[in-house]
């Protein structure tokens, strides 16, 4: 079987969601093969071993580890090839995408971002689905040069257990200087909120401008589900909330299965953010707002007597 290799995203060795969704998804493909690098692969190896990986290339030089994103496009060029895999998986982020670009260049092959879904196509082909052009459209591509570089949205699949071999073998690849133009001086740990990360969290609630700059309602709402926190522009513009929360084509951009939008009016650049999303509720007092159009359940009300209702029967729920 052909193998599929996935980039994993860890933190010291934590596996992010994603890196299993990824996992999950390579299974449809061919074998999936993790790709992990930097320390910390001793904690790592049982999880990906569970989620179905095969085989684990391991890279722990510090010529790659210490350094941006052009040493990791280096080692995922020389994998492909040796390996000529049917498909290389990375997750949908900054990093991501960027490594993606670099690696479809070195082996002049197609690329195909932000997908929110990946299948096995005819012929061998892998066929991706994507919402495009603000989200107005839905499309299906292949890549038709090359080995398909994908970069896949997180909670565009759930992680699946599947026991694997996870036999790993000790990459040693020489980087090239160039590759060594940017290194990494210095960094420090996220603040953790006690929230999950907006971007992979499976539940997202968003306020906007009819918060009037108050978001208690919002994240009381959002703790009783285990959600993330999220900003229109709007909000995070007028200052009510941090930019690095902001949902929309030039904030972050999400894919959850649930998405709750309260007292944001569904501009465009809002929806490009978090269309994808897998179920859709608004809070507006405007009936007529454009989120409305988007929405599977909409409730026209004022947000600050909605959300406490809502915190309170899902508490209640809980027991």
């Amino acid at each position: 079987m052909t193998e599929v290799l996935v980039l994993v995203d860890h933190v010291g060795g934590t596996v992010r969601k994603t890196a299993l969704e990824l996992l999950t998804i390579a299974r449809r493909l061919g074998e999936p093969s993790a790709v992990f690098i930097g320390s910390g692969f001793d904690t790592a190896k049982e999880t990906l071993a569970q989620y179905g990986a095969e085989k684990v290339y391991r890279v722990e030089s510090a010529d790659v580890s210490d350094y941006l994103v052009a040493p990791k496009a280096e080692v995922l060029a020389a994998l492909v090839g040796s390996a000529a895999p049917a498909a290389v998986l990375i997750t949908s982020s900054p990093e991501g995408k960027e490594i993606a670009a670099r690696l479809a260049i070195k082996t002049q092959s197609g690329l195909i971002t932000d997908a929110v879904d990946v299948q096995a196509g005819e012929g061998g082909t892998v066929r991706t689905t994507q919402s495009v052009f603000a989200g107005g459209f839905t499309v299906q591509a292949s890549v038709t040069k090359g080995t398909p570089i994908v970069t896949v949205k997180p909670n565009s699949a759930t992680p699946e257990a599947v026991t694997g071999a996870a036999a790993d073998q000790v990459l040693e690849i020489t980087i090239s200087e160039s590759a060594k133009a940017a290194r990494i001086t210095d960094s420090q740990p996220k603040v953790a909120s006690g929230r999950p990360e907006l971007t992979e969290a499976a539940i997202v609630v968003s306020g906007g401008r009819g918060t009037a700059g108050d978001f208690s309602k919002v994240e009381e709402f959002a703790d009783s589900l285990g959600a993330a926190v999220g900003a229109s522009r709007a909000a995070v513009d007028a200052g009510w909330y941090p930019h690095s929360n902001q949902v929309g084509q030039t904030g972050k951009q999400v894919s959850p299965q649930l998405y709750v939008a309260a007292g944001i009016s569904g501009a465009i650049q809002h929806r490009a953010g978090m269309q994808t999303s897998k179920m859709i509720i608004a809070v507006n007092k405007d009936e007529e707002a454009p989120i409305f159009e988007l929405v599977d359940f909409g409730v026209v009300g004022d947000l600050f007597t909605v959300l406490p209702q809502a915190t309170k029967a899902v508490n209640t729920a809980k027991g």
